[in-house]
């Protein structure tokens, strides 16, 4: 007589109820995770849900309660969004030494040193694809506030009151304070090239555009589209980056993923 081997019609993986593969999954790292993902269709689509149980116990083991509870992470919803944004903020390592990031890790803090431009970089940089990523000013800006990019080899302090990303060859930035490009130690004119152009108010959202496939770097602010603000960037590993000479400044950074058209 035959009798049934579940293994005719079912996998493992699918035997197992949803709660009990997102209670496993739970104790595994991120990197295991992905890896998880790749196994089998049933695991992927659990894995798929930004919002379950899995991406939430993270959520809570990496996040300070203050940044989950407050706005700043408004414009990523999920849970996952939220870890994403979190592996991609500004780099402790990575920024002047009169700038450290605040404990809920997205925040950097300009310490009064006078005479200085500081600078900070993301933790994570592009070569390929698409990515947005928002930068709000919670601070004074001062004489120079730039919001833009750089490479690995891009200054992070100078003496005096200038520029600093887009100083030279390795970066490229928006002066917020008076709507100027900055590149290779130049203007490179107004922006945006709108008539009557407002100036930034502390607190807005601006939303940094990277395209790595065009080489182009846009901006946008009230989610109105502001233009190209500069184009043939290199094939290089580009990342987020300000700078800033107001002391006590503040500057938070949410990395938003691939932007979405229209």
């Amino acid at each position: 007589m035959y009798e049934f081997d579940y293994r005719d019609q079912y996998t493992i993986a699918e035997l197992v109820p949803d709660h009990v593969l997102e209670n496993i999954f739970s104790y595994l790292s991120l990197r295991d995770l992905r890896n998880c993902s790749l196994a089998c269709k049933t695991w992927f689509r659990i894995l798929s849900d930004e919002n379950n149980d899995v991406w939430r116990f993270h959520c809570y083991k990496k996040l300070a309660e203050e940044v989950r509870k407050s706005d700043l992470l408004t414009s990523v919803p999920t849970y996952k969004s939220k870890l994403r944004a979190f592996f991609h903020a500004w780099s402790p390592r990575d920024c002047s030494r009169n700038i450290y990031i605040k404990p809920n890790g997205f925040t950097l803090h300009r310490n009064p040193v006078a005479q200085s431009t500081d600078a900070c970089r993301a933790k994570i940089g592009f070569y390929r694809g698409r990515h947005a990523w928002e930068v709000i000013w919670e601070g004074p800006l001062g004489t120079v506030a730039v919001v833009g990019i750089s490479t690995r080899d891009a200054p992070l302090q100078c003496q005096g009151y200038v520029g600093l990303l887009g100083s030279d060859e390795q970066s490229w930035g928006w002066n917020l304070v008076d709507n100027h490009l900055l590149h290779n130690g130049e203007t490179q004119g107004h922006y945006p090239r709108l008539n009557n152009c407002p100036k930034y108010q502390v607190g807005e959202r601006i939303r940094v555009i990277l395209d790595c496939e065009r080489r182009t770097l846009s901006f946008e602010r009230s989610y109105e589209f502001l233009g190209v603000a500069f184009r043939g960037l290199p094939r290089r590993r580009l990342y987020p980056t300000v700078s800033a000479v107001y002391g006590n400044t503040e500057v938070s950074m949410v990395y938003l993923g691939s932007p979405v058209d229209g």
